[in-house]
């Protein structure tokens, strides 16, 4: 036989065999191995949300009834309550410097959100954060004004980098009386006059301030000694209080900051560390289509996974007693990034994004739920144009749940602290498993499809099972309900799947 003819049947019979054994690689189905026989952790992780104090949030707004329904029926702990710096008449209570035998103190405002917040979360861990200090506390060249209209919003109401009191009384004892009015019935004020509330709610958590590496741009060093100052003014108030500190927006580019905080040696002998807390948003680039995004934001996620296995490290070292709280989590729209420039209009936004970051979201639980952080915070229950919509978990203008809102209420209903988590492995890198055993002793297992386009897995032993999920098909409605007759199950784009095996 001539080499050349030989050559060419050699390739030809290669080419066969290699077609063949992709074609039976692509017609067989991928396989998740969940090992019931070991338990790799135990599960810390809480799934829970934050809301953000804004004006659809407040009464009388097409968004209100909604979505503080939603906050109740979600049922959830650990939920963080956040009055911001935009709106700065709906957040701070104190807005003028005490002077001339009088005060501004006005929670008229502020209140019925806050209420409304309580009452819905009533029977519920909560962590309050008025992460805004009255501007007038800090030195500035010239004061600082804050738009009459409660509702307008202002990104310039934060000036300056040091208190004009460094003692830190004046902005421990603010804390201490917002803490004393929701607690204690009311407050006296710095001139010894009584201001009285009569609400006696329990705050079992604080956090102190709110990304300070962006607001005021406050050091490790400043922001320990406004944290110990304010926890110590705040225990003389409810003496087992717990708190949070740090709050970083950016947690990989200043791991000194946790170096620096979680050393008890920088802190008052008498002052706790209960847990820190930090944030991750995924941020495509302006030009990244939705299809682009769906690889780019579960990279970022794994990379900022990474970034936890990190400061997990640091914390583990310096103070293992020491909690962590992942209580932002989720993406941010190039679209949003430019929302404070004039004339801005709000790009709309596919169905799908919501899908794709809740999946997201659900991922990142998992994966926390694996390290043993306490506690995993989907940001935020809304958002509108102005405030981030891209963050929202509700419509805007009627308050009623987006996919990411349902994909937490399937996560809080089907998984949480006191889990077993079990080795599991899937054949597939789209795919993400977990198998569970809860704390009742049921199996169940966790589904994640990171495309936006239908997925087969095969899973011994769930024939017979039940299940609810949500995917780009169920959109703004309720998980959907699905029973598996064989070992396979067919996830749509972007699905969450909760899994019940028999």
């Amino acid at each position: 036989m001539p080499i050349t003819h030989a050559f060419r049947c050699f390739a030809v019979l290669v080419s066969g065999l290699i077609f063949s054994s992709l074609s039976q690689a692509q017609e067989q189905t991928p396989k998740v191995t969940i090992h019931w026989d070991q338990v790799t952790r135990v599960s810390r992780t809480t799934p829970t949300l934050q809301v953000v104090v804004n004006p659809p949030l407040r009464r009388a707004t097409s968004v209100h009834d909604n979505a503080f329904h939603a906050l109740r029926d979600l049922q959830a702990d650990y939920v963080r309550y956040v009055p911001w710096l935009p709106y700065p008449k709906l957040g701070v209570a104190e807005l003028e410097p005490p002077g001339d035998g009088k005060t501004s103190w006005d929670f008229s405002l502020i209140d019925p959100m806050t209420i409304d917040f309580l009452e819905a979360t009533k029977g519920h861990t909560v962590i309050l954060n008025f992460s805004t200090i009255p501007q007038w506390m800090f030195k500035t060249d010239v004061p600082v004004s804050y738009p009459t209209d409660p509702d307008q919003v202002s990104w310039s109401y934060e000036k300056g980098h040091e208190l004009r009191d460094l003692s830190f009384e004046e902005v421990a004892d603010y804390y201490a009386r917002l803490l004393a009015w929701y607690t204690q019935g009311g407050f006296t004020d710095e001139f010894g006059k009584r201001h009285t509330s009569g609400h006696h709610y329990s705050i079992p958590f604080w956090e102190v301030l709110n990304e300070p590496d962006i607001e005021h741009q406050i050091s490790p060093e400043l922001y320990t000694r406004i944290y110990d100052a304010v926890v110590s003014a705040m225990r003389k108030v409810q003496p087992k209080m717990k708190f949070v500190g740090a709050a970083l927006a950016y947690p990989s580019g200043n791991p000194r900051f946790f170096e620096y905080f979680l050393d008890h040696k920088n802190h008052k002998a008498d002052i706790p560390v209960d847990f820190i807390s930090y944030h991750f948003y995924a941020v495509p680039t302006p030009d990244q289509s939705a299809d682009v995004q769906q690889h780019t934001f579960f990279a970022q996620a794994e990379g900022f996974l990474n970034v936890v296995r990190y400061i997990e490290s640091i914390r583990q070292r310096l103070s293992p007693e020491t909690g962590t709280m992942i209580n932002e989590i989720g993406a941010i729209s190039t679209d949003d990034l430019g929302q404070d420039q004039p004339g801005h209009v709000v790009k709309p936004i596919p169905d799908s994004y919501w899908n794709l970051t809740g999946a997201m979201y659900a991922y990142i639980f998992a994966e926390l739920s694996r390290m043993g952080i306490e506690m995993a915070g989907e940001s935020q229950l809304v958002g509108y144009p102005t405030q981030f919509p891209s963050v929202s978990m509700v419509e805007w203008e009627t308050g009623k749940p987006n996919a990411r809102y349902w994909v937490l209420k399937l996560l809080r209903d089907n998984f949480g602290p006191g889990d077993k988590l079990m080795e599991t492995h899937v054949a597939n890198p789209c795919a993400y498993a977990l198998g569970v055993l809860t704390r009742d002793g049921k199996r169940r297992v966790l589904l994640i499809n990171k495309r936006n386009r239908q997925l087969e897995l095969s899973i011994p032993g769930v024939t017979n099972g039940q299940g609810e999920y949500v995917d780009v098909t169920t959109a703004f409605q309720p998980p959907s309900s699905l029973r598996m007759t064989g070992d396979k199950v067919t996830l749509g784009g972007f699905a969450v799947a909760a899994l019940k095996l028999p």
